[in-house]
Parts: structure tokens; sequence; C-alpha cells
């Protein structure tokens, strides 16, 4: 630059460092028009040497900084093509130790962003992340210019980001080179398509984001939803999709001390609640509308065969075989063709399983209970906040009100995350975990039951030898088996269960709480079992029976009693719905079941009351003489090892027993059972 422009802008005095700003953006206007690009390089590469030294004097640096400026308001949008020089030396000011640098620094860049529009966003990342710092600066000022920028960037991001592609092949080039240095997710809001990249990319900035969400500072939590909230103002941009990446975060912002920061993530929250349903509900109208669509234009094409009645059945099982296929083939058909217009939501992935994933860490191991297991004393730490536990519950409520099918896999790890809340000393809580409880268990009793077969203990299981399809609900993409029923289900095992099954000379591997293992576990192990040919496969049962049971059964010994006579109810409703299952299941439920029958709650043993009865259907029990043998043996061996039961309720049990079963059958096993105790 000039020597007189160079002399004025590291002047002491800020008026003249000003005018020499101002002349300096003439001279780089001159060189513009003239095409001097080689001078205007090297007119930036002396401004940044300027304010990036640090052993230079304050003026020095301020003078570089303002004259940065200066040249961004001469070149326009030009300056994208010299953005690659100043960025990173200018954002390393945002971390000075001098207020006024952080200060100039924000304001230089305030400028830059205004006349570069959409370029700037190739650099996005890394000046979110210079932002996040200023917004919990200690300085007023400086927060104050963070803020001016920071409202600046929100305003191009909403107006430009899904849609700007760069204009200089030196931004473009920095977008490719920034893509292939930093962490990456799988972008699941673009189509296959290749076309130009944009400034803007959400899978890059989603890390970025992950990372940052856990910041203690409100000033910069209040940063991060505020920005979270702009990005998911832009709907192409589809935030929703990456929900799981940050939602664990953002929870834990609802117990921060600061009213701001709880109110504005409460709102956030609500809105993506808002946004999950909507797009679930749109999802299913394209779902049923192309089901229709496809059944209609089959029937139309098989009409000439129908009306002569030659319809062969080669033919029928094709057609039936292919309709689950082409069924997103027909929605993608329907999106681009039969609608015309875009539709909020439409085509949005949400990921479910993921999501209730999250929503259980909140509310697994913090339930505030106390478990007498053994003289084992398992004592759970109560939750740092009841908001995020509350919370947590409703989003658990919601999801079965209005996607049960998502929710139906996961009942087995519902149980025991909401059954125990059920006594919760918050009322909030309580009365979230009651309205979650009554849903779910509304929905599993309305549940259609694929065919239930009954089978005798040590029998093999026939049905596990069929290969099953692949369900169409979503599976849990981790393992959630976690530290409490590891440790809880070995002590149940040792206390009241009874041998494992045995299945085609293996035992039966314990029950995975995660919908994904669950489906596997049910097909694919016997693969050849199906080596004859079926016409018609039944499709996979999306509800574990053995894990709920199993979870239902760790529930009898809660030291609540609001959530040992829910469990009661579960499984007496389970049992009604399908009593060959249940019985099924020689897993120690029928000892553990009967142990309620003294149970220190007048309402538990109320409830109890029509147990017996459930739990010895006279069409399943009887019928299986395995089933009733066992019945009796555990019921003996209760009343030996509980007199007082004998003694106040063991009359009233052999009562219901023979209002149910055979009297002369019950007396007959209960003789020879005792004989054979005798004898031995």
């Amino acid at each position: 630059m000039d020597a007189a422009i160079s002399r004025q802008l590291v002047d002491k005095i800020y008026e003249k460092r000003k005018a020499a700003a101002l002349d300096l953006e003439k001279s780089i206007r001159e060189c513009q028009q003239q095409g001097e690009h080689k001078r205007i390089n090297q007119i930036i590469d002396q401004l940044v040497e300027m304010f990036s030294q640090t052993s230079n004097p304050l003026h020095i640096r301020n003078g570089g900084l303002i004259g940065l400026a200066g040249t961004a308001i001469a070149l326009g949008v030009d300056i994208a093509s010299y953005m690659d020089k100043f960025t990173n030396p200018l954002l390393n000011c945002f971390i000075d130790s001098e207020n006024r640098i952080r200060y100039f620094s924000a304001e230089c860049l305030y400028n830059i962003a205004k006349v570069s529009k959409g370029e700037v966003l190739v650099y996005f990342n890394d000046i979110f992340d210079a932002l996040s710092k200023l917004a919990a600066d200690s300085e007023l000022s400086v927060k104050n210019g963070a803020e001016l920028l920071d409202r600046l960037l929100k305003d191009i991001v909403a107006e430009s980001a899904s849609v700007y592609i760069p204009m200089y092949p030196e931004t473009a080039r920095t977008r490719d080179e920034k893509d292939a240095q930093s962490s990456v997710l799988v972008d699941l809001t673009t189509s296959s398509e290749e076309g130009p990249k944009k400034a803007f990319s959400l899978a890059h900035f989603i890390p970025l984001l992950r990372e940052r969400i856990y910041v203690v500072s409100p000033f910069t939590r209040s940063y991060l939803v505020s920005w979270i909230t702009v990005l998911d103002s832009v709907p192409e941009l589809e935030l929703i999709t990456y929900l799981p990446e940050f939602l664990d975060g953002l929870l834990k912002y609802l117990s921060d001390p600061t009213e701001d920061v709880r109110v504005a993530t409460e709102n956030l929250l609500a809105d993506f609640l808002r946004e999950i349903h909507d797009v679930t509900i749109i999802s299913r109208q394209f779902e049923h509308h192309a089901k229709e669509k496809y059944r209609s234009s089959s029937t139309l094409a098989h009409r000439p065969d129908l009306e002569n009645g030659q319809e062969s059945e080669s033919d029928r099982k094709s057609h039936q075989g292919s309709e689950p296929a082409v069924n997103h083939d027909v929605t993608s058909e329907l999106d681009d063709q039969d609608i015309g217009s875009w539709i909020p939501g439409q085509g949005v992935r949400i990921d479910f399983p993921s999501i209730v994933d999250i929503l259980l860490q909140q509310l697994d191991g913090e339930r505030g209970c106390t478990l007498f297991v053994s003289s084992l004393v398992l004592i759970y730490r109560h939750a740092d906040d009841e908001i995020q536990q509350s919370t947590a519950l409703r989003w658990l409520a919601e999801f079965v009100s209005f996607a049960p099918e998502v929710m139906v896999p996961f009942t087995p790890r519902l149980i025991p995350a909401i059954l125990p809340n059920l006594a919760h000393h918050v009322s909030m809580i309580q009365n979230a975990a009651n309205r979650t409880n009554k849903l779910l268990f509304s929905v599993i009793q309305n549940l259609p039951m694929a065919q239930d077969t009954l089978h005798s203990p040590g029998a093999s299981l026939k049905s596990g030898g069929e290969k099953m399809p692949t369900a169409k609900f979503p599976r849990s993409p981790t393992p959630t088996i976690s530290g409490r029923q590891s440790v809880l289900g070995n002590q149940i095992a040792r206390d009241v269960s009874s041998p494992d099954l045995v299945q085609d000379g293996q035992s039966i591997q314990s029950r995975s709480h995660s919908p994904a293992t669950s489906v596997k576990d049910q097909g694919g192990t016997n693969s050849q079992a199906n080596s004859q040919s079926q016409v018609h496969e039944e499709p996979a049962d999306p509800f574990d029976y053995q894990a709920a049971v199993n979870e239902l059964t760790i529930q009898f010994i809660s030291e609540f009693e609001e959530t040992r006579v829910s469990a009661l109810k579960w499984l007496i409703m389970l049992h009604q719905k399908v009593p060959k299952k249940i019985l099924a299941m020689d897993d120690g439920t029928f000892p553990a079941l009967l142990k309620t029958l003294s149970d220190s709650s007048e309402e538990v043993r109320d409830t109890h009351a029509e147990t017996p009865a459930a739990i010895s259907d006279r069409d399943v029990v009887s019928s299986e003489e395995n089933y009733f043998k066992a019945f009796m043996i555990n019921l003996l061996e209760l009343f030996s090892t509980d007199r007082r039961l004998l003694e106040t309720r063991g009359s009233l049990i052999i009562r219901q027993l023979c209002v149910n079963l055979n009297t002369e059958k019950i007396y007959k096993t209960f003789a020879e059972i005792l004989e054979k105790e005798d004898a031995s």
C-alpha cells in the first residue's frame, strides 16, 4: 500500500486510522478496476501481518484490522477470492487476550460477511466455533460486537444455506479441502444425484455441534440453542434427521440454572416433537397413498386375466410377494409425480430407535428406587433434574400415541423405565409415567397377535426353526443391556428361575433388550429348518414376550406398591391375551408371580386375587401335564417356605384353583408330589 496510507494506518489516534482505512478503500477500488490483483494480494498480506503478529503494538494490530475491513468493503463479494488468506488469522484474534483486538476482529469479520454474503458459508464451521467462545466473553463490548456478527450470520444461513453454491474457484476449492479434512456424517438429506456442492453442509456441521453441545456456560448454551432453532427453521436442511446427534446434550440444558436457557430449550424441544409428529403423519399418509396406487395399478394390470378367470397360482404368488418390494419405489414416484408440490416433512427420515435410546438413557439407573435382593441392596441414584425425566417420559408417551408401531419393539425396555416412576416422589414425573404406562398398556393390549402355540418344557420349539422374514419395525442400532439389568437378572435367576429351556440341544440365550437383536434372534438361527418351500411365511412378531415377562418379573421385587401392582396387571393382561406364550416360558415366572400372594401390600394382594385363576387356565394348563405339574410343584414350594401364606390365604388359593381346574386332579397331583418328597 502507499507509504502515506501505511504510516497513517498505524497511528495511535483512532480517527487517523479510520481516515487511512477510507483512503485504502479507494486505493483498492482503483486496483480492482485496473485488474491489479497481484497488488491486492500483497496489500492483504501486509494487513494480515500487521494484525496477526502478537508482538506488534496494539495500535498497529488495530490498524491492520480496520484496513482489512476497508479492503473487504471495497472489493465487495470479490473478497471471497482472498478469504483463504486471512480467515484463520482473523479468527485467531477472537481469543486474543486484548479486549480491543477481540472487538475489532469481530467488527472486521462483520464487514467481510456483509459483503461476501453466501461465500462466507464455506468457513461457517470455523466462524461458528470462534463465535461460540465470544458468546461467553467477559467484556460487554466484545459480547455486543459478537451478537451483531451472530445475527448477520443467522440471516445469511436462513436465506442462503440451503441453496447457495460458491461462485469463486478459490472458495469452491476451500470447500472441497475442508470436506476431505473434517469428520463428516452420512448426508441423509441429499439425493443420490451428483451436483455442485453447496457452500454450507449440515452433515459437516453436525460433528462440531455434537462436540460443543455439552458445554456448561449458560451463554454458550443460549448461543447453541439459538443456532439450532435457526437451522431447524430452514425446511430444506432437514435438521430433524440429525436430532439423535445432539439430543442428549440438549436435554441436559433443561436443568440449567439460567431460566432463559431452560425456556428456550423447552420451546425448541416442543418444536422438535411437533415436527416429528407431523413428519410421521405425512409419511404414513404417503405410504397409504402409495399402497392404494399400487393396488389399483395391479388390479388394472391383471383385469384381463381376472375377467377370463385365468389368473394362475404363480401369478398370484408373485403379486403377493412383490408388493412390499415396490413400496419404496411407488412412494418415490408419488413424491415426484402425484403431488406436484412439496409438502413440509415429505421424505424426511426420523431415526426413532436412536431417539428412543437417548430418552431411555434419561430414565435408566436414575429412578431413585431401592431394590432388595437376597440381602443385597442396590440403590440407584436420584436424577439430577426431574425435568429431564418428565420430558423423556412425555416424549415416549407422544411416540406411543402417534407412532405405536415404532414403540412396540421397545416395550421390554420401556417397562423398567416407566413402572418404577409410577411411585416417583415428584408428581410431574409420576403423572408422565402414568400416562405413558396407560398408553403403552393399551397399545399392547390391542396389538394383533400372531398365531401362538404351546410348547412343553424341554421340547423343541418348532417355530424357532422357521426362518422369519425381515421385520418392518425400526431396530435399536446399539446394544443396550445395562449393568443394572445384568446384575439383577443374575440375582433373579438364582432366586426364582427354573432351568433354561433347551432348544435343539442348546440353551436358550437370555433375552436382549434391543429390538434389533430380538428380531435377529427370532429368525435365521436355524436356517436348515426352512429347507421345505413355504407359500406363506408368517411375519415376525415385533413384540418380545419373553423379554417383557422377564422385566415384569423383576418389577415384582420393587419396594414400591404402585410398581408391583402395575407389573401384576401387565402380566395378567399378557396372559389373557396370549396364555400359551406366557405359560411356555419356563423362566421362573410362576414362582415369582406366586410370591406376590404373600405381598405386604393389600392392594397387591387384592389385585392378585384373580392371578391363580388367570395363570391356571383350564384349556392350557390341563392340556399339558408338564405345565400342570410344574405349577403345582411351584405352589407347594411356596407354601413350604411361607407358612404364613399357607395359613392365611392357602385355602382361598386352593379354592380358586378348584374352580378353574379339575379338583380331583389337583389333589391327586398334590398327593403324588408330597409322597415323592417324603420318600426322598
